[in-house]
């Protein structure tokens, strides 16, 4: 039987407003490495280059659900419309680009981080 590595913490801090009004520029949060993924979790994760080859930054996203095409990859949104790159942009990322799943803020809010219902 195949078990399971066990989740690692991290902390990370939230760079840009892609994820507002959810997460703010400076927040601090505890993101648990190789936890399993569902659909309205906010997650790490690597997202694609972009059109000149460049890679993207690490970034915090909301997990959408899997690709309906490809059930190993992930489709990604983010919070605030009218910021950040989602797969709306880029398409479905892999699921191994799917780091972590964030479970809460540190600061400077302090909460659990909830999943959010997906359409």
């Amino acid at each position: 039987m195949r078990r399971r590595p066990v989740p690692r913490p991290r902390v990370v801090r939230v760079r840009g407003r892609s994820m507002e009004p959810t997460l703010r520029e400076g927040d601090l949060l505890l993101a648990l490495w190789g936890a399993v993924v569902r659909d309205g979790d906010v997650a790490v994760v690597r997202l694609p280059r972009d059109a000149h080859g460049a890679a993207r930054p690490v970034s915090v996203k909301r997990i959408l659900g899997r690709d309906p095409d490809d059930p190993l990859r992930w489709w990604l949104d983010s919070d605030n419309a009218r910021e950040g790159v989602t797969s709306f942009d880029v398409g479905s990322v892999p699921g191994e680009d799917v780091l972590a799943v964030v479970v809460g803020r540190i600061a400077p809010r302090p909460g659990r981080m909830r999943a959010r219902p997906t359409p």
